[in-house]
């Protein structure tokens, strides 16, 4: 085929590309608003997990907001249990499932997928939780002292919803999953994984809390390796550029719709959330492993100041779409 032709070809097959329809949403006719409220309600007794909300249907949850005013109220767990399942695939702390490590009462702030209006609490998410044929939400209360304090919340959903990520509209069979590491201590340089998943899907939302004696486990390259891939497709070149911050966070706090800084001790501690909506990251079905390392070494380089990285400790919480 001649030059001409073959260049042609390929253009025509660019533009189509280009031109073609984007993602078809929900029929207007299908969909319909579901939800529930709670209004200064006592049912968080120590040690009783408590149903808020459960509906039977096919869609997606679209909102969340909680309220209160109580000791750690900001550990309290929140479980999402979908189509039927016996243990639930999202069981998260407050702050932590909103990006928020250390209990860091800052506020307010928000955007559109997460945000903090209040001191204490007004914490929401509007992440978009598909079920095939129900959805159930509960809430546990972390301390065990013997008051059972006044509870507020929101949730809402939308019937016949389908989920779509970087303009991409996601199967009928995906499902949002939440994958933690909690307390995890790793000497300098160890490689930690903070998911390994073996079917396909998409990165959605990452949390890293760290504590350390000193910031140079803030070299860590985020690194994802692909359907069992040897080599990794390197997401950062450093933590901190992961959560688009630069020099170990030297400005302060932040808060972007695609990533922010929640909490900051300066060379101690740091917690930060990193959103993959507009910016997808896709895996195949041999799935996809994600780690992070306590300080960086490249070709026989330690990079950072001395003394170089020291003991860290991470607590993360991985949000992924698997279908």
């Amino acid at each position: 085929m001649p030059l001409k032709t073959i260049t042609a070809v390929c253009l025509a097959a660019l533009c189509s590309l280009t031109m073609a329809t984007p993602a078809r949403g929900a029929d207007i006719d299908q969909v319909r608003s579901f939800g529930t409220m709670g209004k200064q309600r006592q049912l968080l007794p120590a040690g009783t997990e408590t149903e808020l909300f459960r509906y039977t249907g096919h869609g997606a949850l679209t909102h969340m907001w909680f309220g209160g005013a109580f000791p750690s109220y900001g550990r309290t767990r929140v479980r999402v249990y979908v189509d039927d399942e016996a243990q639930a695939s999202i069981d998260m702390e407050l702050m932590l499932g909103v990006g928020i490590g250390f209990e860091d009462d800052a506020a307010p702030w928000g955007i559109d997928r997460i945000g903090k209006t209040g001191r204490p609490s007004g914490i929401y998410n509007t992440y978009r939780v598909p079920f095939g044929r129900s959805v159930r939400v509960t809430a546990e209360r972390c301390n065990a002292e013997k008051e059972n304090p006044v509870f507020w919340w929101i949730i809402r959903g939308v019937e016949n919803l389908p989920v779509t990520l970087g303009g991409v509209r996601l199967p009928d069979s995906a499902r949002l999953r939440l994958y933690k590491t909690e307390n995890r201590t790793a000497p300098p340089l160890e490689e930690i994984d903070i998911y390994d998943g073996h079917r396909a899907g998409a990165l959605y939302q990452v949390t890293i809390a760290g504590k350390s004696t000193n910031f140079d486990f803030l070299e860590s390259c985020v690194r994802a390796y692909m359907g069992g891939a040897k080599a990794p497709l390197l997401l950062s070149s450093g933590m901190e550029d992961y959560f688009l911050g630069t020099y170990y966070f030297n400005s302060g706090k932040y808060y972007t719709p695609l990533a922010g800084l929640t909490h900051l001790v300066p060379d101690r501690e740091f917690s930060a959330y990193r959103f993959h909506e507009t910016d997808p990251v896709f895996f195949p079905p041999a799935g996809m492993r994600l780690t992070i390392r306590a300080g960086e070494k490249i070709a026989g380089e330690v990079f950072g100041p001395s003394p170089g990285p020291a003991e860290t400790t991470y607590t993360t919480y991985v949000w992924v779409y698997e279908w």
